[in-house]
This record gives C-alpha cells, sequence and structure tokens, in this order.
C-alpha cells in the first residue's frame, strides 16, 4: 500500500512539471498565452502601419529571411518584401491614395508551440473617401503566418496571402485562388 501511495504521490508531482525543466504546467500554460498575446499585438501593430506610406516600416515585422506570398507574388527577404509594398504604393495600387483607409484584422486563430507558431487572420480594408460618404469595403481575404521567437521577439518567417476580393490589377498575372492554405501540406 506504502509502495503505491509513494508512487501515485510521485507521478502527481512529476505530471505538475515540464520534462525536468522545474517549470509547471501551469507556467507552460501562463507563457502560451503571453506568446499568444504578443502575437496578437504584432499583428496588429503590422495593420497598423497600412494606410501609411512608409513600406519599410513593415520589415521590422520580418525575419531578415522571410518569405512573403502576396497572391502568388512572391518575396525572399526584407528587401523584396519592402520592394513589394513600395510597388503599390508607386502604383496607384494602395487604396491610400484618397481618403483614410483602414485595415480590420478579425477571426485570430494562433497555435504556439515553444519557439514558434502560425497565426491565420481575416483581413479587410475599408475606404473613408469623405467624411460626409458611408464607408467602403474595398479588399477581403485571408492570411496565414508562420512565426519564430527570436531574442525574445516574435517575427514572421513565412507569411501567405490570399485575396478573396478586391485583388489589385497587378496580381491578376499571378492570382490563383485557394480555398484555404496550410503550411503543413506544403
Amino acid at each position: 500500500m506504502k509502495a503505491g501511495f509513494v508512487i501515485a504521490t510521485a507521478a502527481l508531482l512529476l505530471a505538475g512539471c515540464s520534462e525536468g525543466t522545474g517549470e509547471t504546467a501551469e507556467d507552460a500554460a501562463e507563457q502560451v498565452l503571453l506568446d499568444k498575446m504578443a502575437i496578437a499585438d504584432l499583428l496588429n501593430r503590422y495593420y497598423e502601419g497600412f494606410g501609411t506610406d512608409n513600406a519599410a516600416a513593415f520589415n521590422d515585422f520580418y525575419t531578415d529571411d522571410a518569405v512573403f506570398d502576396v497572391n502568388g507574388i512572391v518575396a525572399n527577404g526584407k528587401k523584396e518584401i519592402e520592394a513589394i509594398y513600395a510597388g503599390l504604393d508607386e502604383d496607384g495600387e494602395a487604396p491610400t491614395n484618397v481618403g483614410t483607409f483602414h485595415m480590420v484584422i478579425s477571426n485570430p486563430v494562433i497555435d504556439v508551440d515553444g519557439d514558434t507558431a502560425t497565426a491565420k487572420v481575416l483581413w479587410t480594408g475599408i475606404q473613408n473617401k469623405d467624411i460626409s460618404a458611408p464607408p467602403t469595403f474595398v479588399e477581403q481575404g485571408r492570411e496565414y503566418d508562420k512565426l519564430v521567437k527570436v531574442d525574445g521577439k516574435w517575427l514572421i518567417k513565412h507569411r501567405v496571402v490570399v485575396a478573396d476580393s478586391g485583388l489589385p490589377p497587378s496580381m491578376n498575372a499571378t492570382y490563383t485562388p485557394r480555398k484555404d492554405f496550410s503550411f503543413d501540406a506544403k
């Protein structure tokens, strides 16, 4: 009877720890929540940059070797990613040319696994041309991100953007409809 009690007690104590690290399951769950909050904040700050003309500002959110696939146009590294955003502004395709533009993100699904994570969000672009006019929905789609934690900071390693409406004309040739996307399928 004593041996059974000792084994049961040891099992309960071990169940509360993460594989010899001294970290409890509660600590690990708390860290996951903190990481999810940090990733949600990263995405919110990223989308806050839309409607500005500072294409370089997006670089702060990516790893140096990041991949950005936006409607079939693939950029490798920060310079190429910056060029995509700068090109949209230069071509007059960015919806910031008239009035005020806001990008709204919704339905975030964030999964954290240690120092890696994935995130999926829906995005909707809203144009306000005039203070007396109603807002206009100009684009909508989905985003899929693979993220990594580098020196305690979450960064985007791979981003896939899929438009469901409002596709810029410069992307007509590269766009392929995708019902859904998964990094696991690659």
